[in-house]
Protein backbone atom coordinates (compact mmCIF):
# COMPACT_ATOMS: atom_id res chain seq x y z
CA UNK A 1 0.00 0.00 0.00
CA UNK A 2 1.44 3.27 -0.83
CA UNK A 3 2.86 5.41 2.22
CA UNK A 4 5.83 7.31 2.82
CA UNK A 5 7.56 5.22 4.93
CA UNK A 6 8.64 2.46 3.24
CA UNK A 7 10.92 0.77 5.96
CA UNK A 8 12.48 -2.03 6.78
CA UNK A 9 10.50 -3.67 9.73
CA UNK A 10 8.60 -6.86 11.24
CA UNK A 11 7.54 -8.47 8.01
CA UNK A 12 9.58 -6.78 5.42
CA UNK A 13 12.77 -8.57 5.78
CA UNK A 14 14.08 -10.33 2.82
CA UNK A 15 12.88 -14.33 2.50
CA UNK A 16 15.18 -16.57 3.61
CA UNK A 17 14.65 -20.50 2.96
CA UNK A 18 12.53 -21.52 0.14
CA UNK A 19 11.89 -19.04 -2.61
CA UNK A 20 8.71 -17.20 -2.62
CA UNK A 21 6.25 -18.98 -5.66
CA UNK A 22 4.65 -16.93 -7.58
CA UNK A 23 1.74 -17.21 -10.04
CA UNK A 24 1.38 -14.54 -12.86
CA UNK A 25 -2.33 -13.61 -14.41
CA UNK A 26 -2.62 -11.27 -17.29
CA UNK A 27 -4.43 -11.55 -20.14
CA UNK A 28 -1.11 -10.23 -22.07
CA UNK A 29 1.32 -12.82 -23.26
CA UNK A 30 3.82 -9.42 -23.50
CA UNK A 31 3.22 -8.81 -19.50
CA UNK A 32 3.60 -12.44 -18.65
CA UNK A 33 6.99 -12.32 -20.28
CA UNK A 34 8.18 -9.20 -18.99
CA UNK A 35 7.20 -10.15 -15.65
CA UNK A 36 8.60 -13.20 -15.82
CA UNK A 37 12.02 -12.40 -17.10
CA UNK A 38 11.95 -9.38 -14.48
CA UNK A 39 11.52 -11.33 -11.22
CA UNK A 40 12.18 -15.03 -12.19
CA UNK A 41 15.95 -15.09 -12.19
CA UNK A 42 15.61 -13.30 -8.70
CA UNK A 43 16.42 -16.66 -6.43
CA UNK A 44 13.78 -14.88 -3.83
CA UNK A 45 11.33 -15.91 -6.22
CA UNK A 46 10.19 -19.58 -8.24
CA UNK A 47 7.43 -18.67 -11.03
CA UNK A 48 5.19 -21.32 -10.47
CA UNK A 49 2.59 -20.35 -13.81
CA UNK A 50 1.62 -17.64 -15.70
CA UNK A 51 -1.73 -17.90 -16.77
CA UNK A 52 -3.96 -15.52 -18.91
CA UNK A 53 -7.44 -15.37 -17.02
CA UNK A 54 -9.08 -16.03 -13.51
CA UNK A 55 -10.49 -19.33 -15.07
CA UNK A 56 -6.97 -20.72 -15.69
CA UNK A 57 -5.80 -19.35 -12.19
CA UNK A 58 -8.79 -21.26 -10.37
CA UNK A 59 -7.85 -24.86 -12.43
CA UNK A 60 -4.31 -24.26 -11.69
CA UNK A 61 -4.37 -23.20 -7.37
CA UNK A 62 -7.14 -26.46 -7.69
CA UNK A 63 -3.86 -28.55 -7.37
CA UNK A 64 -1.13 -26.31 -6.28
CA UNK A 65 -0.01 -23.90 -4.19
CA UNK A 66 1.55 -20.43 -3.84
CA UNK A 67 2.35 -17.71 -1.93
CA UNK A 68 1.34 -14.57 -4.21
CA UNK A 69 -0.76 -13.65 -6.97
CA UNK A 70 0.39 -11.22 -9.69
CA UNK A 71 -3.48 -10.08 -10.65
CA UNK A 72 -4.11 -7.86 -13.87
CA UNK A 73 -7.81 -5.85 -13.25
CA UNK A 74 -8.45 -5.75 -16.85
CA UNK A 75 -9.15 -9.04 -18.43
CA UNK A 76 -11.44 -10.85 -20.89
CA UNK A 77 -14.28 -13.02 -18.76
CA UNK A 78 -14.15 -12.29 -15.43
CA UNK A 79 -12.07 -8.95 -14.63
CA UNK A 80 -9.46 -9.17 -11.48
CA UNK A 81 -11.57 -7.26 -9.54
CA UNK A 82 -15.06 -10.11 -10.07
CA UNK A 83 -12.73 -12.83 -9.75
CA UNK A 84 -10.08 -11.79 -7.00
CA UNK A 85 -12.50 -13.17 -3.63
CA UNK A 86 -12.49 -16.64 -5.98
CA UNK A 87 -8.66 -16.78 -6.15
CA UNK A 88 -8.19 -15.70 -2.10
CA UNK A 89 -10.41 -18.60 -1.28
CA UNK A 90 -9.27 -21.64 -4.00
CA UNK A 91 -5.25 -20.04 -2.46
CA UNK A 92 -6.25 -21.12 0.71
CA UNK A 93 -3.74 -18.27 2.01
CA UNK A 94 -1.77 -16.68 -0.59
CA UNK A 95 -1.59 -12.98 -1.30
CA UNK A 96 -2.69 -11.14 -4.12
CA UNK A 97 -0.79 -8.24 -5.51
CA UNK A 98 -2.47 -6.21 -8.04
CA UNK A 99 -0.66 -5.59 -10.92
CA UNK A 100 -3.26 -3.20 -14.07
CA UNK A 101 -3.26 -0.14 -15.61
CA UNK A 102 -6.01 0.75 -13.60
CA UNK A 103 -4.28 0.83 -10.06
CA UNK A 104 -3.40 4.25 -10.51
CA UNK A 105 -2.91 6.25 -7.14
CA UNK A 106 -6.42 7.26 -6.17
CA UNK A 107 -8.12 5.31 -8.75
CA UNK A 108 -11.81 3.84 -7.44
CA UNK A 109 -10.65 0.44 -8.62
CA UNK A 110 -7.17 0.22 -6.61
CA UNK A 111 -9.55 0.59 -2.70
CA UNK A 112 -12.18 -1.67 -4.04
CA UNK A 113 -9.22 -4.26 -4.94
CA UNK A 114 -7.85 -3.48 -1.05
CA UNK A 115 -10.82 -3.75 0.28
CA UNK A 116 -11.99 -7.06 -1.32
CA UNK A 117 -8.26 -8.37 0.29
CA UNK A 118 -5.51 -7.45 -2.36
CA UNK A 119 -2.14 -7.07 -0.05
CA UNK A 120 -1.18 -4.57 -2.16
CA UNK A 121 -1.56 -2.77 -5.34
CA UNK A 122 1.07 -1.55 -8.27
CA UNK A 123 0.65 0.22 -11.27
CA UNK A 124 1.67 -1.02 -14.52
CA UNK A 125 3.55 1.29 -16.38
CA UNK A 126 3.27 1.79 -20.30
CA UNK A 127 5.14 -1.29 -22.80
CA UNK A 128 7.40 1.01 -23.15
CA UNK A 129 8.43 2.17 -19.86
CA UNK A 130 8.67 -1.59 -18.30
CA UNK A 131 11.96 -2.31 -16.88
CA UNK A 132 14.47 -0.34 -15.48
CA UNK A 133 12.86 1.34 -11.68
CA UNK A 134 9.68 -1.04 -12.82
CA UNK A 135 11.74 -3.95 -12.03
CA UNK A 136 12.94 -2.96 -8.48
CA UNK A 137 9.16 -2.14 -6.74
CA UNK A 138 8.07 -5.12 -8.19
CA UNK A 139 10.26 -6.97 -6.43
CA UNK A 140 9.87 -4.64 -3.34
CA UNK A 141 6.69 -4.92 -3.12
CA UNK A 142 6.78 -8.83 -3.71
CA UNK A 143 9.68 -9.21 -0.40
CA UNK A 144 7.33 -6.90 1.62
CA UNK A 145 4.21 -9.48 1.07
CA UNK A 146 6.86 -12.13 1.42
CA UNK A 147 4.86 -16.20 1.58
CA UNK A 148 1.93 -16.98 2.74
CA UNK A 149 0.75 -18.26 5.85
CA UNK A 150 1.77 -22.33 6.05
CA UNK A 151 -2.43 -23.20 6.98
CA UNK A 152 -3.36 -25.18 4.43
CA UNK A 153 -2.12 -28.95 3.88
CA UNK A 154 0.59 -29.01 1.65
CA UNK A 155 2.34 -25.80 2.75
CA UNK A 156 6.19 -26.79 2.34
CA UNK A 157 7.49 -24.51 5.30
CA UNK A 158 5.87 -23.46 8.47
CA UNK A 159 6.14 -20.16 9.78
CA UNK A 160 8.97 -18.97 12.18
CA UNK A 161 7.93 -19.70 16.09
CA UNK A 162 6.34 -16.06 17.03
CA UNK A 163 8.52 -14.58 19.89
CA UNK A 164 7.46 -14.53 23.25
CA UNK A 165 6.02 -11.44 24.75
CA UNK A 166 3.53 -10.32 27.57
CA UNK A 167 -0.03 -9.02 27.42
CA UNK A 168 -1.34 -5.66 29.71
CA UNK A 169 -4.60 -6.99 31.53
CA UNK A 170 -7.86 -5.65 29.63
CA UNK A 171 -9.42 -3.01 31.62
CA UNK A 172 -13.42 -1.75 31.70
CA UNK A 173 -15.97 0.70 31.73
CA UNK A 174 -17.03 3.12 29.25
CA UNK A 175 -15.60 3.65 25.90
CA UNK A 176 -15.21 7.13 25.05
CA UNK A 177 -13.02 6.86 21.42
CA UNK A 178 -11.73 3.96 19.48
CA UNK A 179 -8.85 4.75 17.47
CA UNK A 180 -7.23 2.62 15.02
CA UNK A 181 -4.13 2.28 13.07
CA UNK A 182 -3.58 0.95 9.81
CA UNK A 183 -1.51 0.12 6.90
CA UNK A 184 -0.41 -2.14 4.52
CA UNK A 185 -3.46 -4.99 4.69
CA UNK A 186 -4.95 -2.46 6.66
CA UNK A 187 -8.40 -2.26 4.64
CA UNK A 188 -9.50 -5.52 4.78
CA UNK A 189 -8.76 -6.08 8.14
CA UNK A 190 -10.82 -2.87 8.98
CA UNK A 191 -13.85 -4.19 6.66
CA UNK A 192 -13.39 -7.47 8.89
CA UNK A 193 -13.90 -5.42 12.31
CA UNK A 194 -16.06 -2.64 10.86
CA UNK A 195 -18.59 -5.77 9.52
CA UNK A 196 -18.19 -7.08 12.94
CA UNK A 197 -18.73 -4.14 14.85
CA UNK A 198 -22.62 -3.76 16.36
CA UNK A 199 -24.65 -1.19 15.44
CA UNK A 200 -25.47 -0.33 18.85
CA UNK A 201 -21.81 1.01 19.62
CA UNK A 202 -21.72 3.96 19.11
CA UNK A 203 -18.41 5.60 20.23
CA UNK A 204 -17.01 7.86 17.67
CA UNK A 205 -14.12 6.30 16.17
CA UNK A 206 -11.32 7.62 14.28
CA UNK A 207 -8.85 5.72 11.69
CA UNK A 208 -5.31 6.59 10.33
CA UNK A 209 -4.84 4.46 7.60
CA UNK A 210 -1.50 5.27 5.64
CA UNK A 211 -2.78 6.63 2.21
CA UNK A 212 -1.86 9.33 0.15
CA UNK A 213 -4.39 12.26 -0.03
CA UNK A 214 -5.90 10.98 -3.60
CA UNK A 215 -7.16 8.41 -1.29
CA UNK A 216 -9.07 9.77 1.50
CA UNK A 217 -12.45 10.37 -0.27
CA UNK A 218 -13.11 7.49 -1.48
CA UNK A 219 -11.63 5.64 1.83
CA UNK A 220 -13.95 7.24 3.47
CA UNK A 221 -16.74 6.25 1.14
CA UNK A 222 -15.67 2.34 1.69
CA UNK A 223 -15.31 3.20 5.27
CA UNK A 224 -18.75 4.26 5.40
CA UNK A 225 -20.26 1.61 3.16
CA UNK A 226 -18.62 -1.01 4.98
CA UNK A 227 -19.55 0.02 8.66
CA UNK A 228 -23.10 1.65 7.98
CA UNK A 229 -21.90 4.68 9.26
CA UNK A 230 -21.03 8.15 8.78
CA UNK A 231 -17.89 8.67 8.03
CA UNK A 232 -15.82 12.24 6.63
CA UNK A 233 -12.48 12.99 6.19
CA UNK A 234 -11.21 14.75 9.52
CA UNK A 235 -10.88 19.02 8.79
CA UNK A 236 -9.42 21.13 11.90
CA UNK A 237 -12.40 22.16 14.56
CA UNK A 238 -14.89 18.83 13.65
CA UNK A 239 -16.37 17.42 17.06
CA UNK A 240 -16.27 13.91 17.62
CA UNK A 241 -19.72 12.18 17.41
CA UNK A 242 -21.00 9.41 18.99
CA UNK A 243 -21.87 6.70 15.78
CA UNK A 244 -19.55 8.65 13.62
CA UNK A 245 -16.29 7.75 11.99
CA UNK A 246 -13.60 10.20 11.37
CA UNK A 247 -10.41 9.31 8.69
CA UNK A 248 -7.32 10.90 8.45
CA UNK A 249 -5.97 13.53 6.21
CA UNK A 250 -3.53 12.40 3.83
CA UNK A 251 -1.64 15.54 3.84
CA UNK A 252 -2.06 15.66 7.87
CA UNK A 253 -2.06 13.96 11.38
CA UNK A 254 -5.42 13.55 12.82
CA UNK A 255 -5.33 14.55 17.15
CA UNK A 256 -7.88 15.19 19.56
CA UNK A 257 -7.99 18.28 21.41
CA UNK A 258 -10.75 19.04 24.46
CA UNK A 259 -12.06 22.84 23.72
CA UNK A 260 -15.14 23.88 24.87
CA UNK A 261 -15.81 20.90 26.85
CA UNK A 262 -16.03 18.85 23.37
CA UNK A 263 -13.53 16.43 22.10
CA UNK A 264 -12.52 18.26 18.24
CA UNK A 265 -9.82 16.91 15.56
CA UNK A 266 -6.73 19.26 15.16
CA UNK A 267 -4.95 18.74 11.82
CA UNK A 268 -0.95 18.91 12.12
CA UNK A 269 1.97 18.41 9.56
CA UNK A 270 4.68 18.00 12.01
CA UNK A 271 7.68 15.36 11.21
CA UNK A 272 7.24 12.44 13.44
CA UNK A 273 10.01 9.20 14.36
CA UNK A 274 7.83 6.79 11.75
CA UNK A 275 8.25 9.41 8.94
CA UNK A 276 4.54 8.25 7.91
CA UNK A 277 1.89 10.93 6.88
CA UNK A 278 -0.37 10.14 8.30
CA UNK A 279 0.96 8.85 11.40
CA UNK A 280 -0.69 6.93 13.69
CA UNK A 281 1.13 8.27 16.77
CA UNK A 282 0.00 11.42 17.09
CA UNK A 283 -3.68 10.28 17.06
CA UNK A 284 -2.69 7.78 19.72
CA UNK A 285 -1.10 10.32 21.99
CA UNK A 286 -3.51 12.73 22.06
CA UNK A 287 -6.61 10.52 22.51
CA UNK A 288 -4.77 9.04 25.42
CA UNK A 289 -4.43 12.49 26.89
CA UNK A 290 -8.45 13.56 26.25
CA UNK A 291 -9.78 10.10 27.36
CA UNK A 292 -7.41 8.20 29.13
CA UNK A 293 -8.44 4.82 30.20
CA UNK A 294 -11.52 5.19 28.38
CA UNK A 295 -9.78 4.97 25.01
CA UNK A 296 -9.16 1.29 22.98
CA UNK A 297 -6.27 2.12 20.52
CA UNK A 298 -6.29 -0.75 18.11
CA UNK A 299 -3.22 -1.30 15.49
CA UNK A 300 -4.12 -3.21 12.40
CA UNK A 301 -1.87 -4.89 9.13
CA UNK A 302 0.84 -3.00 8.32
CA UNK A 303 4.42 -1.80 7.88
CA UNK A 304 6.70 -0.42 9.90
CA UNK A 305 6.52 0.65 13.38
CA UNK A 306 4.25 3.62 13.42
CA UNK A 307 1.86 3.36 16.68
CA UNK A 308 4.63 2.52 18.99
CA UNK A 309 5.57 5.72 20.24
CA UNK A 310 1.69 6.64 20.69
CA UNK A 311 0.65 2.91 21.99
CA UNK A 312 3.60 3.90 24.89
CA UNK A 313 1.35 6.78 25.68
CA UNK A 314 -1.98 4.78 25.65
CA UNK A 315 -0.10 2.13 28.09
CA UNK A 316 0.97 4.94 30.38
CA UNK A 317 -2.94 5.75 31.01
CA UNK A 318 -4.60 2.71 31.44
CA UNK A 319 -6.10 2.46 28.30
CA UNK A 320 -6.39 -1.52 26.70
CA UNK A 321 -4.68 -1.93 22.89
CA UNK A 322 -5.65 -4.29 21.03
CA UNK A 323 -3.52 -5.57 18.00
CA UNK A 324 -3.94 -7.47 15.42
CA UNK A 325 -2.59 -11.58 15.17
CA UNK A 326 0.34 -12.66 12.97
CA UNK A 327 -1.57 -15.10 10.85
CA UNK A 328 -4.44 -12.43 9.59
CA UNK A 329 -1.86 -9.70 9.12
CA UNK A 330 -0.27 -9.32 6.24
CA UNK A 331 2.41 -7.62 7.19
CA UNK A 332 2.69 -7.75 10.81
CA UNK A 333 5.28 -4.78 11.26
CA UNK A 334 3.05 -2.25 13.22
CA UNK A 335 0.96 -5.18 15.59
CA UNK A 336 4.26 -6.87 15.95
CA UNK A 337 6.14 -4.14 16.96
CA UNK A 338 3.86 -2.99 19.92
CA UNK A 339 2.95 -7.13 20.54
CA UNK A 340 6.96 -7.78 21.25
CA UNK A 341 7.03 -4.17 23.77
CA UNK A 342 4.84 -5.68 25.69
CA UNK A 343 1.98 -3.18 25.23
CA UNK A 344 -1.17 -5.26 23.64
CA UNK A 345 -3.59 -6.03 25.71
CA UNK A 346 -5.22 -8.75 23.45
CA UNK A 347 -3.79 -10.44 20.45
CA UNK A 348 -6.80 -11.18 18.08
CA UNK A 349 -8.20 -11.73 14.27
CA UNK A 350 -9.93 -8.33 13.68
CA UNK A 351 -13.64 -9.91 14.29
CA UNK A 352 -12.41 -11.11 17.23
CA UNK A 353 -10.98 -7.13 18.28
CA UNK A 354 -14.76 -6.31 17.29
CA UNK A 355 -16.34 -8.87 19.61
CA UNK A 356 -13.97 -7.96 22.37
CA UNK A 357 -15.15 -4.26 22.02
CA UNK A 358 -18.72 -5.24 21.57
CA UNK A 359 -18.52 -7.24 25.12
CA UNK A 360 -17.10 -4.72 27.00
CA UNK A 361 -19.63 -1.92 25.30
CA UNK A 362 -22.42 -4.34 26.85
CA UNK A 363 -20.91 -4.76 30.12
CA UNK A 364 -21.30 -1.09 30.73
CA UNK A 365 -24.85 -0.62 29.24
Amino acid sequence: MPNRALQSSLGASPPIGRPIRLLIVDDSAVARAVFTRMVGARPEFEIAATVGNADAALAFLAGAEVDIILLDIEMPGQDGLTALPALLEASRGARVLIVSSSAEEGAVATLRALTLGAADTLAKPGSSAFGGRFAEILAERLIRIGHAPASAPGKPAPPAPLPRFATRALTSGRVACVAIGASTGGLHALSDLLRSLPASFAAPILITQHLPPSFMSFFAAQIAEMSGRPTSVARNGMVLARGRILVAPGEGHMSVELSGGAPRVRITDQRVDSGCMPSVDPMFASAAEAFGAQTIGIILSGMGRDGLRGAERLAAVGADILVQSRDSSVVWGMPGAVALAGLASAVLPPFQIADLIARRDRAVA
